[in-house]
């Protein structure tokens, strides 16, 4: 089981985690945020299935939201009640797709 992150590793890792981003995530209602913004819709409809493969096999999955060219994802672990590494993780693998 993940265990929840406390604030000071939460801001190390997404620091760590933006130093590679052009555009960053950020905490947003207690979760790991970023939106992605693409030429069109089936770009971003195709960056959602690269994502859920990243997802599936990490069985780590995420809150998501997509209207046309725009795709929010949201991290969270349920099990451990917040952010954990996994969600770090699976951010960290989401980037090498864009």
């Amino acid at each position: 089981m993940s265990e929840k992150l406390n604030a000071s590793d939460i801001n190390e890792q997404l620091q760590v985690l933006n130093r590679q981003c052009t555009d960053i995530w950020c905490i947003q209602d207690e979760k790991l945020h970023k939106s992605f913004k693409f030429n069109n819709f089936i770009s971003a409809f195709g960056f959602i299935s690269q994502v859920a493969i990243l997802a599936e096999k990490a069985n780590h999955h995420p809150e998501w939201f997509n209207v046309y060219n725009r795709v929010d994802i949201d991290l969270t672990t349920h099990e451990a009640g917040g952010i954990s590494q996994r969600d770090f993780d699976l951010a960290q693998n989401i980037e090498t797709l864009k």
